[in-house]
């Protein structure tokens, strides 16, 4: 019986690493575009390994201090799937632009395809994280409303 407990709990640790395999984590050697153009390929691609799973990359790298207000998880996935963010899941196509930066911030432009043809502009803006988890890791503090631009050619 004590042996099935073992094998059982192996399994589930097993499993566990599987299904989060793909999931990035925060760390130094990543730059602010990467962590940018991460976020955006995952909200692209929403729902590919599990129920959106796109989301929960983007909350990963969601700056700690911004969720503090954004809430656990949770809330955050209802955020994203609301009116002002659900355009990021299973977009067509991104382009990511510098705006502005300084050492320890970032300011990018995303110009979004939806699915529909529609083409929106977000600001997407980052810092670095002074907390002892991932200093000096990049992390996402604001990302703008959309801006709609109208249709794509």
């Amino acid at each position: 019986m004590e042996l099935n407990k073992y094998i059982i709990v192996i399994i589930f640790l097993n499993l566990t690493n599987f299904l989060y395999a793909d999931i990035i984590q925060p760390a130094k050697n990543l730059t602010a575009y990467d962590v940018v153009k991460i976020q955006l390929t995952a909200l692209k691609n929403n729902n590919k390994l599990s129920k959106n799973d796109g989301i929960k990359q983007t909350w990963i790298f969601a700056h700690p201090e911004n969720k503090k207000y954004t809430g656990p998880y949770e809330r955050f996935e209802k955020m994203i799937l609301g009116d002002q963010y659900k355009i990021l899941l299973n977009h067509t196509s991104h382009k990511i632009s510098l705006i502005s930066n300084t050492e320890d911030n970032y300011t990018y432009k995303i110009e979004l395809i939806t699915k529909n043809k529609k083409v929106y502009f977000y600001d997407w803006q980052l810092e670095k994280s002074t907390t002892t988890k991932c200093e000096s890791c990049w992390f996402t503090t604001m990302v703008s409303p959309p801006l709609n631009i109208g249709d794509a050619i």
